[in-house]
């Protein structure tokens, strides 16, 4: 098994695996076999790499990362215990909140396990062995089939390995396709669906500074919260688990974040690029930033309607917010002016070399490609923001698309509605109950409705006033919308509910919409790989590929950086700075209990937050900071506000991610929670052979 984006190169064009440095790469399992050892033991590593990962076995000390529901987690104990980030199971939180209980103002912590709290959709899964099946899913694709038919191939391909995987018992997989098509990779998880909440610090600690610090530094937030998986009613013990480091880290020290990055757009050409720019992050930063207003007005004074839309504020004003950063970013950096230069750089180099011929004509019809997409990109994105927009609506084109779906054979449907799917798309839409609230579901429908008005490129040819449609439709009553969840098509139309019909007459254009956006993924799997493969061969060293939410290792250092001229910020934060920016008023109001247990402690000596200069992006939020040793020194879970561009190139100056230091949590567990149960579980998490110092790996492995 081969795991690596330089692979496949021309003889000549292959170099020998070395390392960088620190920092730049999200390294695949696979890629970090064959990085250079004796470089990253001097960078820091304490540990043989072989430990983190035996790609036979499929296992190793990166199989106790975990994705938890689009965010990065990891196992510290053998009782199952996971610690991620507040904000990754804030959904969770709120799940259980009302206004009678408020559990994301106040808090929550479990002294006992049957006081765990069940999450309805929360999954983990756990990862346990990677396959490359590059060469059987390009066997697929026709000789001379045209993209849509590549398209086609490709997806019963990758359709039919997952089924064959899934047959062993408890597996949960994908194929995952690395840089557009370079190389396809069949991934193989353990899936755990009972996940119970264990603690969650109040919001005034998991959220400290709001908006207003977020994506900044310093920052001085404790963003951690604390789940446990179960397996047939017991705790799930992991094979492996991250024991806990109470020596933390100082500036310098070596660190490594691994996790489940989502997306990255290192390898588009410049053109597309500047379409990412002007037709996703633009308009993500507009839209997106007036819906947040719109349900902030609409919840304003109702206090179940602020716990409903919580969770949907929150995330969208981390999305609008990093837009904002993304837009800066490309500005102030001028990322797409220097991939302009790259581009012709390769293209010069390529165009000397006839084995590269087929890399120069992709590269100018990927920028084609581009071109046609901007005709109708704002609608485009209107469309696509439905999974993000008013309940309403999406529920109701969800059981449009759903009642379609199921009239064909599970293996000819969309991915979303294929059988395996079923299960989580209904626990999703009971759950969603959770986040509906009339008033500001409404406000975002009428926006939506004004903003596609305006592209003069509306599906319909009129909408339907929003105040009727909410009085007469039973689509946003959950034991109704359950009822839909089952019905045929024909069943839908005859009900008459207003929403549906909406749904019904958007499916069209949402369909041909994803047939497009098919179509242009055959001209990617065709075209990407060919460019890759010169842009990789010119650069002559080792590159990773562009995240795809699938389990990586950014390695690096403790250290600060120069935010602009005369301005220098230090890698560390304590709780002396929390208690600086302290006003008594959100989103700087330190709760009273952790000010009682400050004024017994020196909170210079509290460490709280620190950078590192880790290649991350979204994704990574609750990825386990570990030392060379293995052992967890931290969280992340943000980058600074100079980096967040960092999805489009690393810049080594600025390039740093956010990390709350497992020291504040394990101070606020005993000093403010009391929480000696919990304490008591980590502190006997003791350090395995996958994690202790090579001498004394067989005593740690015996006590284990």
């Amino acid at each position: 098994m081969k795991i690596h984006s330089w692979w496949r190169l021309p003889a000549a064009c292959i170099v020998l695996p070395a390392l960088l440095a620190a920092g730049e790469g999200k390294w695949t399992p696979r890629q970090v076999l064959e990085l250079n050892e004796a470089e990253l033991h001097k960078q820091g590593l304490q540990i043989p790499v072989a430990r983190m990962w035996n790609a036979e076995k499929g296992t190793g000390l990166l199989a106790a990362t975990v994705n938890i529901g689009g965010c990065s987690a990891g196992f510290v104990s053998p009782n199952g215990l996971i610690l991620t980030n507040h904000h990754c199971l804030f959904g969770l939180v709120q799940e259980h909140s009302r206004p009678d209980r408020d559990l994301i103002t106040k808090g929550f912590l479990a002294r006992t396990p049957e006081e765990e709290l069940p999450g309805k959709t929360t999954r983990v899964t756990v990862p346990r062995k990677f396959t490359d099946v590059t060469k059987a899913v390009e066997a697929a694709v026709p000789p001379a089939a045209d993209d849509m038919a590549r398209n086609r191939a490709i997806d019963a391909k990758q359709k039919a390995l997952v089924s064959e995987c899934e047959k062993r018992p408890g597996a949960r997989c994908r194929v995952a396709a690395f840089d557009g098509g370079l190389q396809y990779v069949l991934i193989e998880s353990f899936e755990l669906s009972d996940v119970r909440l264990v603690y969650a610090p109040p919001r005034a600690i998991g959220e400290f500074g709001g908006e207003v610090d977020n994506w900044m530094w310093p920052r001085h937030t404790g963003d951690f919260s604390m789940a446990r998986a179960y397996l047939n009613g017991k705790p799930y013990h992991p094979e492996f688990y991250f024991p806990i480091s109470t020596g933390g880290v100082k500036p310098g020290d070596f660190v490594m974040v691994l996790g489940y990055p989502g997306r990255t757009m290192r390898s588009l050409t410049a053109n597309e690029m500047g379409d990412m720019r002007d037709f996703y992050f633009k308009l993500r930063a507009e839209v997106y930033g007036e819906w947040i207003r719109i349900l902030e007005e609409a919840s304003k004074g109702n206090a179940a309607g602020t716990i409903a839309v919580a969770s949907t504020l929150k995330s969208l004003n981390n999305v609008a917010k990093n837009a904002q950063g993304q837009l800066a970013g490309l500005r102030r950096g001028q990322i797409i002016e220097k991939q302009t230069a790259a581009d012709q750089r390769v293209m010069a180099w390529a165009g000397k070399r006839p084995e590269f011929a087929a890399a120069v004509a992709a590269k100018k019809e990927l920028d084609q490609l581009a071109a046609q997409k901007r005709t109708t990109a704002v609608r485009d994105f209107l469309l696509q923001s439905i999974s993000n927009g008013p309940l309403a609506l999406r529920h109701a084109t969800q059981l449009v698309r759903l009642a379609e779906e199921r009239t064909r054979p599970d293996m000819e449907r969309d991915v979303d509605y294929m059988d395996r799917e079923l299960p989580r798309l209904r626990d999703r839409m009971e759950r969603d109950q959770k986040s509906f609230f009339a008033p500001a579901d409404q406000a975002l429908l009428s926006s939506w409705f004004a903003r596609m008005k305006a592209t003069g490129q509306s599906p319909v040819a009129e909408f339907p006033a929003v105040d009727a449609l909410y009085a007469s439709t039973r689509v946003t009553d959950a034991a109704e919308r359950l009822k839909m969840f089952t019905e045929t098509a024909e069943q839908l139309k005859a009900r008459r509910d207003p929403m549906l019909d909406l749904a019904f007459a958007l499916d069209p254009a949402l369909r041909a919409l994803q047939q497009g956006t098919r179509k242009n993924e055959g001209a990617v799997a065709r075209l990407r790989p060919a460019w890759r493969r010169a842009v990789i061969a010119e650069a002559g060293k080792p590159v990773a590929p562009d995240a795809n939410s699938t389990l990586r290792v950014s390695f690096a250092h403790v250290k600060g950086y120069v935010p602009r001229d005369a301005v220098t910020y230090g890698p560390q934060t304590t709780l002396a700075g929390m208690l600086e920016k302290h006003t008594g008023e959100e989103p700087f109001a330190v709760p009273p209990a952790v000010l009682d247990a400050a004024a017994r402690v020196d909170p210079k000596k509290v460490p709280l937050n620190f950078l590192a200069d880790a290649d991350t992006t979204g994704g990574n939020s609750g990825s386990p900071t570990v030392n060379g040793r293995g052992e967890l020194v931290g969280l992340n879970f943000d980058r600074v506000w100079e980096n967040v561009a960092n999805d489009f190139g690393y810049n080594p100056e600025v390039a740093r991610n956010v990390n709350v230091d497992i020291r504040f949590f394990l101070w606020l567990l005993k000093d403010v929670e009391k929480a000696d149960g919990l304490l008591a579980e980590l502190a006997a998490a003791k350090p395995h052979a996958a994690t202790a110092k090579p001498a004394a790996a067989k005593a740690a492995g015996a006590a284990h």
